[in-house]
């Protein structure tokens, strides 16, 4: 998703599906009377004015160490003998802590300082997420964005440096503008869909690839193909056939398309004439199918409820397999031309969008990325709503939102995935996404819900900036502020612990709690998994009005994906494996917990805690809960809202360690920012309470002030450092303790503290 690309830029709005929203109901009123008490918090707070980095050595705060020396020193990412996860080259298991970062379009050297500032904080991958056709006006389609190819081998060679892999996204139809001189779209108004499909877009696409990835990088001295440090190759980024832009391919692109259509029943039936009697007569107006003249269904008639036996029915499933198989074999055949006809031995990811219904279609979608090892999924949270006149891109004064921290809504969280056996998942594109305010929970929740369900990567989305990015504005003159943006205090401020303790393994993985097998027929038949993701909004690509039908529940209770892991197979009639979920999931009380116990989410009182021997901590809504004793640790806040991590930083329990890291989180808000709790009818016509904005302030951040006191078992600690932003000692100060604990006042001004 090129959110720089400001026209096009999308901003994903979770729905929930009918058998959640009454459960969301249950809570709506709580999570705006929480949300209506921040007004400002510029009183209380402090200013987040960080600066600029050196890489002192004397840093107490470098995550540098965890990456390898170079990336790829060991040879090529590949899977895991299971299939399902990542493994160096030697076969040592890895963890990737990844960003989206859009630095590779500035010089090599602030390429190099944003490498080293990534690995500093935890960062070991990063998506180059561009666009490799050449749009000039004046060339064919068939020639390549020489210059962004040069900007990619910058970005590579420095990021190389640092021990950052990186994953390759070459290719994005929404964002393609069509050219006169192109003659591709035929008749479509977009690109939209055509790659699957169209036989020149195909072999300009061949050519492109071979135009990226076989020349020599004068920067390494080594082809992309055959470069270690790059991991994953993306596609594709957010297409399909079974989305709603599939009404965007027209005329003689549709033809096209229908054609191959007609082709591919007469093999699968052996003729037009036996294709009616399967159809049971079934046709569509202005179409004659004895005569090989044939249309599709709209796609909301693949969102419908249909007899799978009625004429319409066999008709809805054979176009349902038609535009899967489609799309699988492209990916198969540019899989099979990467590795045959190029040589580039990197691992390869399909995709990464959605579907028209995340119920019956989901799992088609998926099952067409199975032609290649890795599986992608793009998911944002954003708070529910933001509407303003520019909000696919900047938040500007009157905007309203809703303000709805996740630990209330367990059930738009991003990581709850369907996972795929035999094949590692990645998350190319997600945030915890402005004007919403609660964001310091984001990476703690990340950290601890990827390694519990062995989630491969997730990608922040987006920075811009070497380093820190103040508030600032969307685009450069437009007063407002970038909404797309990570590099800012309570998201990538709080990566240190959150990347620490997930690539340290300080959290176990659980054991897969549901595994669904599932036969082909069923996706074609778009039967009722016994488990679906939520759905999520586009409001450039989305039809509000043509949403599939969501009136059907769960046979599993949705919230299984944050006990352990959820997992299907296709083309498989074995039984499913499911899980008694009924000690796990509290629905009375609100109370989740993970099969491995290290986990509990109550999602009545905004809380979440992790407790494992190595690192504890808690985020939520932590005042009113009092005192939160953990195994080693006890907190308690006045903050309304807070994250709080205590891990240990030489791999030992916290009750043993000779060197701990506490990291702290609260609300950030421009200087000057104001808001104002209001009610009002959406696009819908349906009433929300939420916020508008009243003044969206300007720099420097301020942050509310921390007040937090903690007890930790651990009487070998005997002082406390206070840090500043990059690390780098800023006070010592004495600890009290005892025979068996010490405590302190967390200081009101900081994010991180070591104790020695």
């Amino acid at each position: 998703m090129n959110k720089i690309n400001y026209l096009s830029i999308i901003v994903l709005v979770g729905f929930l599906s009918s058998c959640q929203l009454q459960t969301h109901q249950l809570f709506k009123k709580e999570v705006i009377t929480k949300a209506e008490s921040i007004n400002t918090i510029n009183t209380d707070s402090w200013s987040f004015e960080p600066q600029r980095d050196t890489y002192d050595k004397n840093s107490l705060l470098d995550l540098r160490y965890l990456n390898e020396k170079i990336a790829g020193e060991t040879g090529f990412i590949r899977l895991s003998p299971s299939g399902e996860d990542f493994v160096k080259g030697n076969g040592e298991s890895i963890r990737f802590w990844a960003v989206n970062s859009y630095v590779w379009r500035k010089s090599y050297q602030q390429l190099e300082d944003n490498a080293r500032f990534l690995a500093k904080r935890g960062v070991n991958m990063v998506r180059w997420h561009g666009q490799i056709v050449d749009e000039n006006d004046n060339k064919t389609l068939k020639n390549i964005d020489k210059k962004a190819r040069q900007q990619l081998w910058q970005y590579v060679a420095a990021m190389k440096k640092e021990g950052i892999y990186l994953t390759l996204s070459p290719y994005y139809a929404h964002a393609l503008k069509p050219q006169e001189n192109w003659q591709l779209p035929h008749d479509s108004k977009n690109f939209s869909g055509l790659l699957f499909f169209d036989p020149d877009l195909q072999k300009a696409y061949k050519n492109w690839l071979k135009e990226l990835l076989i020349p020599v990088n004068p920067y390494t001295g080594i082809p992309l193909k055959d470069e270690a440090a790059i991991a994953i190759i993306q596609l594709q980024n957010e297409d399909s056939l079974l989305f709603w832009t599939f009404k965007n391919i027209q005329g003689r692109d549709l033809e096209l398309l229908t054609n191959q259509y007609r082709d591919w029943l007469i093999n699968k039936y052996g003729s037009l004439e036996q294709v009616i009697k399967v159809w049971q007569g079934v046709s569509l107006k202005g179409e004659n199918i004895k005569e090989g003249q044939l249309k599709f269904y709209e796609m909301w008639h693949l969102t419908q409820p249909e007899n799978p036996n009625s004429g319409k029915g066999k008709r809805l499933a054979d176009q349902t397999q038609f535009l899967t198989e489609t799309m699988y074999n492209f990916n198969q055949e540019i899989k099979r031309f990467l590795r045959e006809e190029i040589g580039a031995k990197q691992l390869i990811n399909a995709g990464n969008w959605k579907t028209a219904d995340p119920i019956k279609l989901n799992d088609a979608e998926r099952y067409s990325y199975t032609a290649t090892e890795v599986i992608g999924v793009n998911r944002y949270y954003n708070g529910g709503i933001h509407q303003g006149k520019h909000s696919g891109w900047a938040i500007i004064n009157g905007d309203k939102f809703t303000n709805r921290s996740i630990l209330f809504d367990p059930y738009s969280f991003p990581l709850n995935l369907k996972q795929v056996a035999n094949h590692p998942i990645i998350i190319p594109e997600s945030s915890w996404v402005p004007p919403l305010g609660y964001q310091s929970e984001s990476p703690f929740l990340v950290s601890i819900f990827q390694s519990l369900t062995g989630i491969d990567g997730f990608y922040w989305f987006a920075m811009k900036e070497p380093q820190w990015r103040q508030p600032s504005s969307a685009n450069g003159y437009l007063p407002s502020l970038g909404k797309w943006v990570i590099n800012t205090p309570e998201l990538l401020g709080n990566f240190p612990a959150a990347a620490l303790m997930y690539r340290q393994n300080y959290i176990k993985e659980g054991e897969t709690v549901i595994t669904e097998n599932r036969k082909l027929t069923e996706l074609w038949n778009r039967q009722i998994p016994i488990i679906s993701e939520t759905k999520s909004f586009d409001p450039n690509r989305d039809q509000d009005s043509q949403n599939g039908n969501t009136n059907i529940g769960n046979r599993i209770h949705p919230l299984a994906f944050l006990v352990g892991s959820v997992e299907v197979t296709y083309g498989n009639e074995k039984s499913n494996k499911i899980l008694d979920l009924k000690k796990y999931i509290n629905e009375k009380d609100k109370i989740i917990r993970s099969i491995t116990g290290e986990i509990t989410w109550n999602y009545k009182q905004g809380i979440c805690l992790l407790n494992t021997a190595k690192a504890q901590g808690v985020t939520g809504f932590l005042k009113g809960v009092g005192e939160i004793k953990l195994e080693d640790t006890r907190i308690k806040s006045n903050n309304q809202y807070a994250t709080v991590i205590v891990l240990s930083m030489d791999n030992k329990p916290i009750k043993a360690s000779e060197k701990i890291l506490i990291q702290v989180g609260t609300i950030a808000r421009p200087t000057d920012w104001k808001q104002q709790a209001i009610t009002w009818k959406d696009k819908q016509g349906n009433l929300q309470q939420g916020l508008k904005i009243i003044d969206y302030g300007k720099a420097p951040w301020r942050l509310e002030n921390n007040d937090i006191d903690l007890i930790i078992n651990n009487p070998k600690l005997t002082q406390a450092i206070i840090l500043d932003s990059n690390g780098l000692a800023k006070q010592t100060i004495k600890l009290k303790s005892d025979h068996s604990q010490i405590s302190l006042q967390f200081p009101a001004n900081a994010k991180y503290v070591v104790l020695e």
